[in-house]
């Protein structure tokens, strides 16, 4: 029954971590694309928004989320009403607070590869007659693929290793929002030490060969 319960914890933390990663992929790229190429005098504010989540302690964003989410505040209450979408100790309210908490490890590492190009690539495509959207997508993107596959790895790692939002926003419910890090916190406060080590070493083996074989890559490319 423990084994059960560990294998449902494990397989919810990397779902969570999957479709986070995958939300904040499509979010991220016109988003880091802006703030790469923008000007515009709204280009700091939008950026310091989106970096709040590096210098706030987990615990103030997932308050201030609860406060939003919670059916008691209005905008809680019109989800509910109107979409029948309850976000507080829920699974869409943990993935949801997951992609505001990780964004941006997936927006600066794509942010900096656009910036990192130089700006006679985008000009030459354009007097080619490329739009925009065709830029992006067949010369830019190819050409920061790196950047792209750190912020995927590096956002996928930080989504697993997520405690004070997740704990504010999805509570410890079994099956739906009870993922790993808050299931080494439980096991330490009930003295179960042995099974949050089983969960902090599976944590620990499986973000470190992730980052490993990531770094490996970085260094093989830089040696061809």
């Amino acid at each position: 029954m423990e084994f059960d319960g560990f294998l449902s914890t494990m397989f919810l933390t990397f779902k969570v971590a999957t479709i986070t990663t995958f939300l904040l992929l499509i979010v991220a790229i016109p988003l880091a694309y802006f703030l790469a190429f923008s000007q515009t005098k709204i280009t700091a504010i939008l950026e310091a928004i989106v970096s709040m989540p590096l210098v706030l302690p987990p615990s103030v964003l997932g308050f201030y989320l609860l406060l939003a989410f919670s059916p008691q505040n209005a905008f809680g209450s019109f989800l509910l009403e109107y979409f029948n979408l309850k976000l507080v100790f829920s699974f869409e309210g943990l993935i949801l607070a997951s992609v505001i908490f990780s964004l941006p490890f997936m927006v600066n590492p794509i942010q900096a590869g656009f910036a990192s190009l130089p700006k006679s690539l985008f000009e030459a495509a354009l007097t080619l007659g490329k739009s925009r959207l065709s830029i992006l997508l067949k010369v830019l993107l190819p050409n920061i693929s790196h950047s792209i596959w750190m912020g995927v790895v590096i956002a996928f790692a930080h989504t697993i290793g997520e405690f004070g939002v997740v704990m504010m926003i999805g509570g410890n419910i079994q099956g739906e929002t009870r993922v790993a890090s808050i299931a080494i916190y439980d096991e330490v406060e009930s003295l179960n030490y042995a099974l949050a080590h089983q969960y902090a070493l599976t944590l620990f083996v499986i973000t470190f060969c992730i980052l490993l074989f990531t770094f490996y890559l970085k260094k093989s490319k830089s040696l061809w």
